[in-house]
């Protein structure tokens, strides 16, 4: 039996395309309710023109009024995202400047928005998580757990000394806490 014959017009790769495709008006209007809900970066916003079809001329333009409105401002934004994902989520100094790079943030922005975090309030919140690990952990050994501690705060962007000495404590802590247990009944 023969393919059917598609017409064009009717693919999704057609409607996709049709749809996506903005004017820099439309993209214009677009991005500044966008952003009335929600901070945008540069970097976010001429991800989305570049997804609507807008040559760079034209994302450049659209960018530099949404700037000038003040609807973008990135070191704003900075300084909303590291609230949020020092605070919310965890997230060490190291992988919220990655992120932000990542959306186009310059280096200079990132730092001055990572230097509201306070060490202590960054040590804080790594314990809270690393003790919140621990608990889901299974490791045979304390070395297998601090190996795994470790990792984990490894993983939410925090400096090694630091993750190292909390994770220390953590297993130092759980260990003097049941001197009659032993490791493998503790945990």
């Amino acid at each position: 039996m023969l393919p059917k014959k598609v017409n064009p017009e009717e693919s999704n790769e057609y409607h996709a395309s049709k749809r996506r495709t903005k004017t820099p008006a439309q993209a214009l209007s677009t991005l500044m309710r966008l952003c009335a809900r929600a901070e945008k970066s540069e970097g976010d916003a001429l991800r989305l023109m570049h997804g609507w079809g807008l040559s760079e001329e034209d994302a450049a333009r659209v960018v530099a009024q949404l700037v000038q409105s003040r609807f973008i401002d990135n070191t704003r934004y900075a300084e909303a995202f590291v609230r949020e994902k020092a605070r919310l989520s965890g997230w060490g100094a190291y992988k919220i400047s990655m992120a932000l790079r990542r959306k186009g943030v310059d280096k200079t922005t990132t730092d001055r928005a990572l230097a509201q975090i306070t060490r202590e309030e960054a040590a804080s919140k790594l314990e809270e998580r690393l003790r919140r690990k621990a608990r889901t952990l299974k490791a045979a050994t304390p070395y297998d757990l601090k190996t795994k501690l470790i990792r984990h705060g490894l993983s939410l962007g925090y400096d090694y000394e630091t993750v190292r000495d909390t994770a220390e404590t953590i297993i130092k802590e759980s260990s003097d806490s049941c001197p009659e247990t032993t490791f493998e009944e503790f945990f």
